[in-house]
């Protein structure tokens, strides 16, 4: 990718890190599965009066609805209710190599010997960091695995969708997801209304935060570089994401830094620098393809 390509990966990272520990301290005035509603209705209500969707994108915008909206959102909202957000990070990055395998496998993207070597290096500096924080309970690690499963196969969906803008699967996959969340939220949470009604800054500063910085400011930015690169130049940048992560809690709240997240992170950084070295012998995925 080109420079300034990288930069805005780069930032986009930033803001999901600063997503992770603002989620966590929103969600305990607010339940998650309903804030997680909350903040795609926000989305829904600033983009879809100003965006069109053609009847022929809408099956591909209710899957994306489904894979990004519920299952990746909605079950990292209910995950975070019972983990760690540093922890939880680390283990949502499992997303980035489930995601760079599928399209090996479905896309027929090149991997090479060097990223395939990366992309073990990424995966045992994640489980170094994971040991670090306290590892969540089963139920939450099982969400944990599943939503970052959802952010994976995205990413490829996204990948397939190149006749719509990035903001206008953003907004209406938003508003297809809605019903599914509160669905979730009215089975699973109990006095939902109440809390909100009684939440204070910090629960409606994560919806807000979440709306506009990280879903429609940072999705749309990610979304518009999937569409001009190769997945796996572009998805091995979320790796960074628990790095980033870790650090913010230091920096921000106070966290203890830990043996374990310093080698971990160094760890995680060598796998992702060798992910994203283009092998020799494989074409310049920012050129196009003249075939």
């Amino acid at each position: 990718m080109p420079f300034k390509h990288k930069l805005l990966a780069l930032t986009v990272i930033c803001v999901w890190a600063l997503n992770m520990i603002v989620i966590k301290q929103g969600i305990a005035e607010i339940p998650p599965m309903l804030m997680s509603a909350l903040r795609f209705t926000l989305v829904a209500a600033l983009l879809c009066p100003v965006l069109r969707l053609r009847r022929d994108q809408v099956p591909g915008v209710l899957l994306v609805s489904f894979t990004f909206g519920t299952v990746h959102f909605g079950l990292l909202f209910a995950a975070l209710a019972d983990s760690e957000a540093g922890t939880s990070a680390v283990i949502i990055q499992l997303g980035a190599p489930i995601a760079t395998v599928l399209a090996c496998l479905v896309l027929k993207e090149p991997l090479g010997r060097v990223r395939l070597a990366g992309l073990a290096v990424s995966v045992a500096g994640i489980f170094v960091l994971a040991l670090g924080p306290t590892l969540p309970p089963p139920l939450a690690l099982f969400l944990l695995v599943v939503s970052a499963t959802g952010w994976a196969v995205t990413n490829l969906i996204i990948k397939q969708l190149k006749d719509i803008k990035p903001m206008t699967i953003m907004g209406w996959s938003s508003l297809f997801a809605i019903p599914q969340i509160l669905l979730m939220s009215w089975f699973f949470e109990g006095d939902r209304w109440g809390m909100v009604a009684s939440a204070g800054w910090h629960g409606w500063f994560c919806v807000a935060y979440s709306a506009i910085a990280s879903s429609i400011l940072a999705y749309g930015i990610w979304y518009w570089l999937l569409q001009r690169h190769s997945i796996n130049a572009v998805v091995p940048y979320s790796m960074l994401n628990p790095l980033l992560t870790v650090a913010f809690g230091i920096l921000l709240i106070g966290d203890d830094p830990s043996p374990l997240k310093v080698i971990g992170g160094l760890v995680m950084v060598a796998g992702v620098a060798l992910i994203l070295r283009r092998p020799r012998n494989l074409p310049d995925p920012t050129l196009p393809d003249t075939a």
